[in-house]
């Protein structure tokens, strides 16, 4: 009997509330995630992942709380979101590479009567990075579909020097963050 209602499909969203047991249904959200313009980094996550658990509260007909997440990979106050082709990841990492940027994921959880939120903010230090690699990196197909043209917890782990903050933020889904707001309507991670 699921406990909440994802609104993503992400399996890297999936595997991270696997570790903590908690089960869940999925029910993707279908919204446009372009960012405002001018609007911060910090407002857009908040604003987005709010945007999918309303969206997917709407729909849910199981009445339970409804888990959302948006993650946003910035560099220089700008927010970079999934490339389009090759041309586009090569530039987003090279605006990455021997830098430290920073990923913002909100987390939404919605019930019938209250809506938390969370945030967490990790700083993330990449190695310089030669051309010649980021072109193989984005050949091995992992970057296409990832905020900021990478995933930390595959290949493009080798690039990243140091990290602060969650690391599972920058996966997608902060843990600390969201067991907090699921204990906060009753979901307890560890309990007697």
């Amino acid at each position: 009997m699921p406990q909440i209602i994802l609104a993503s499909a992400s399996p890297r969203r999936r595997e991270l509330l696997d570790q903590l047991g908690i089960r869940y249904h999925i029910q993707a959200a279908d919204l446009d995630e372009t960012p405002f313009q001018k609007e911060n980094p910090l407002t857009y996550v908040e604003r987005i992942a709010a945007e999918k658990s309303a969206w997917v509260q709407s729909r849910n007909d199981l009445r339970l709380p409804v888990l959302a997440a948006d993650t946003s990979v910035v560099c220089d106050d700008q927010i970079l979101g999934k490339p389009l082709h090759e041309a586009d990841a090569v530039t987003m990492l090279q605006q990455l590479s021997g830098r430290t940027h920073q990923v913002y994921t909100a987390v939404s959880l919605r019930t019938r009567t209250e809506h938390l939120q969370a945030v967490s903010i990790t700083e993330v230090t990449f190695r310089p990075l030669s051309l010649p690699e980021i072109i193989a990196y984005w050949h091995t197909g992992e970057p296409a579909d990832k905020a900021g043209a990478y995933a930390i917890q595959g290949l493009a782990s080798i690039f990243v020097t140091a990290i602060q903050g969650s690391f599972s933020g920058v996966v997608g889904l902060p843990i600390f963050e969201t067991a907090k707001l699921l204990n906060q309507i009753g979901i307890r991670i560890l309990h007697e």
